[in-house]
């Protein structure tokens, strides 16, 4: 506990963004690498085999919630979005140019700068809860689209809505947060 349980809580908080839950989630983890302790034959690093049981108790803890609640956020940021493309015309439903995508200078480069993670963690901290569930599940954790779909209950046009949300309104922020500010790395 004393050598993974800050980073095991760090990782449940970025997922779960509810700090009872991600402790709730550590303890969970511990409890299973306790019991199955001979599950862990050395074969990755005790740090990984650790993560892999977090991720699953983080999957466990977004089923049980879906079982408890709705799990929709299809309202979020609709009509903001429909300001963005033309309206009318040979070109109707294109991106308004100003108000598109920006080219990012070096990206990749970002992915080594802890500064851009933690803007990124403020950006997904401002999604709603449900949809940056999905969106972690998805493009963090992996899993893919039909498991999230059965694990949360939603159908897949909900997941794909969610997706398209969550990476538009990530990408604003970060433009506005990161890239907007100069951000990027050496």
């Amino acid at each position: 506990m004393e050598l993974y349980g800050d980073f095991l809580f760090k990782c449940a908080m970025m997922r779960l963004r509810d700090p009872a839950h991600a402790e709730d989630a550590v303890q969970e983890t511990f409890l299973a690498a306790l019991k199955g302790g001979q599950a862990f034959a050395g074969r990755s690093a005790e740090k990984s085999w650790l993560v892999g049981i977090l991720k699953n108790k983080i999957c466990d803890h977004y089923r049980r919630a879906s079982r408890e609640t709705p799990f929709t956020d299809l309202e979020f940021y609709a009509d903001e979005e429909r300001g963005r493309f033309v309206a009318e015309g040979a070109f109707q439903g294109a991106w308004i140019h100003e108000l598109g995508p920006q080219e990012w200078p070096n990206p990749g480069a970002s992915l080594d700068n802890e500064e851009f993670w933690q803007a990124y963690r403020d950006c997904s901290g401002k999604l709603p809860k449900n949809v940056a569930a999905v969106f972690n599940l998805r493009e963090v954790d992996g899993l893919d689209g039909k498991g999230i779909c059965r694990m949360l209950n939603i159908s897949e046009n909900n997941l794909w809505v969610m997706l398209h949300r969550a990476r538009m309104a990530l990408r604003r922020c970060l433009e506005t947060n990161w890239f907007g500010k100069g951000g990027e790395a050496p």
